[in-house]
């Protein structure tokens, strides 16, 4: 008998839908290939946007959704009751540090300043040897060439050192996220 706990993959992004269909499809894709892998949700615990796209496709493929939400944005992400763990914090920092205690690995699907709030903070703490997790930016249809090419600047700067990049990994495509994830978790 297998009693390994399924891995749980921390997936940030917006609670908006954004300007492309393919931003919703990346959603709809990781929440599928998640459920697929028989692996856990944890994300932000919204039902709107790419958050709830991640979320329904997820649940409708069987997987365990695990959702972490403040009480001031309950109301604004309509958050998602309707799942396996639903928990209100008093705050961002409480529901931050519960998704990463909670994730053996962590998805960035496109966002506004709060994904990138969370990832960076996850990043961060990779800096500071606080977690060794792996890390995956999804950069649906290039969305993420500008913040690449910032952290690019920020290197050639020396403000950030060349190896931080070992920190995460880029992906294009749902099959590269897919075959590197598991690689990463294997």
């Amino acid at each position: 008998m297998n009693l390994q706990r399924k891995k749980s993959i921390c997936v940030y992004c917006a609670h908006r839908d954004g300007t492309k269909s393919s931003y919703l499809q990346a959603a709809t894709d990781t929440g599928n290939m998640i459920a697929r892998n028989s692996m856990r949700l944890v994300y932000g615990a919204g039902n709107v946007g790419l958050m709830g796209e991640v979320a329904n496709s997820a649940q409708s493929g069987s997987a365990e959704v695990f959702g972490v939400i403040p009480k001031h944005l309950l109301e604004q992400e309509i958050g998602k009751k309707d799942i396996d763990t639903f928990i209100i914090t008093e705050n961002m920092h409480e529901r931050k540090k519960i998704m990463v205690l909670n994730s053996d690995a962590f998805i960035l699907l496109p966002g506004g300043f709060g994904s990138l709030d969370e990832f960076f903070e996850l990043i961060t703490w990779r800096q500071l040897g606080l977690h060794s997790k792996p890390c995956f930016i999804f950069n649906v249809n290039g969305y993420w060439d500008p913040l690449l090419k910032l952290i690019e600047n920020q290197i050639s700067q020396g403000f950030v050192q060349s190896n931080n990049k070992n920190f995460y990994s880029i992906v294009n495509t749902i099959d590269e996220l897919e075959t590197k994830l598991i690689q990463a978790l294997s």
